[in-house]
């Protein structure tokens, strides 16, 4: 039964990231079908300025790029016409998908209030954690066990178990298990990342869900959050408006697929 759901969790997972890159891969392909109907054009002058700013960025010269490309099965031309679709699903987007950038300060300060963690400076919080362990070798079975466990003790907390009492009686963490599952304070970049995530979302008192990294299964609750007032709305405007607009513009391109999908076949060979 154990193998069973392990192989239901990992294929649901796999189709999802499947699902993703159809995803997307469908976006382009309908983009592109109309950028070539719009009788849109790249030229060659375009297309060799995408391969001297990739030159640029990566530092390297032609012959480098070419033995590059090589290493991963492609060519020059192959390269080019990649480069031809990009601009062209580019210049395309560009001239249909428009965002009106008349935003006033209210709407601006608004969206200010709404994403303020982002725009923190300094910031450092405090949390706690209850680990449980998955060794290197640890089998499919043995990791659903875990996690198993590790389910029912976060719903034991969520119905009210003492956070600390359940860091004592689960955490295979020993250095932090003395202090109630305490790490102390980190500042941005300090944590593994996926706790890091989680600890930035949460709200002093809080406790996450299930948190999987390399050492294991988390359990995290965030003690403390100091410092990292954020700036004032005024030094930060313009990020503030970048942000803004680039949002709309995401809202606005999702509603043009959304209509150019309602109109298009779309079949799927697999």
């Amino acid at each position: 039964e154990i193998q069973t759901e392990y192989r239901l969790e990992t294929r649901e997972r796999i189709q999802e990231v499947f699902r993703k890159i159809l995803g997307r891969i469908i976006d382009e392909k309908l983009i592109e079908q109309e950028a070539r109907r719009s009788g849109i054009k790249v030229t060659s002058k375009e297309i060799e300025g995408a391969v001297e700013e990739v030159k640029q960025k990566n530092k390297i010269n032609q012959e480098e790029l070419e033995k590059a490309l090589a290493a991963e099965g492609l060519t020059l031309e192959a390269f080019k016409k990649e480069l031809e679709r990009r601009i062209l699903r580019t210049k395309f987007v560009s001239s249909v998908v428009k965002v009106d950038q008349k935003a006033g300060e209210k709407e601006l300060m608004e969206f200010f209030q709404k994403n303020v963690n982002h725009y923190r400076v300094n910031e450092s919080y405090r949390t706690a954690h209850i680990l449980f362990l998955i060794l290197p070798d640890a089998t499919p079975e043995q990791i659903q066990g875990i996690r198993k466990k590790s389910q029912k003790v976060l719903e034991r907390i969520k119905e009210g178990a003492d956070f600390a009492k359940m860091v004592m009686e689960y955490s295979e963490d020993t250095s932090s298990r003395k202090d109630g599952g305490d790490l102390g304070y980190f500042k941005k970049g300090e944590l593994l990342p996926a706790l890091e995530k989680e600890a930035m979302r949460l709200q002093v008192g809080e406790v996450s869900g299930l948190i999987r990294t390399e050492l294991g299964f988390h359990i995290l609750k965030l003690l403390d959050r100091k410092g990292g007032e954020p700036p004032p709305f005024e030094e930060v405007k313009e990020k503030v408006q970048a942000d803004y607009y680039g949002m709309e513009w995401e809202k606005a391109l999702q509603q043009f697929l959304s209509k150019l999908k309602e109109k298009s076949v779309i079949e799927i060979k697999l």
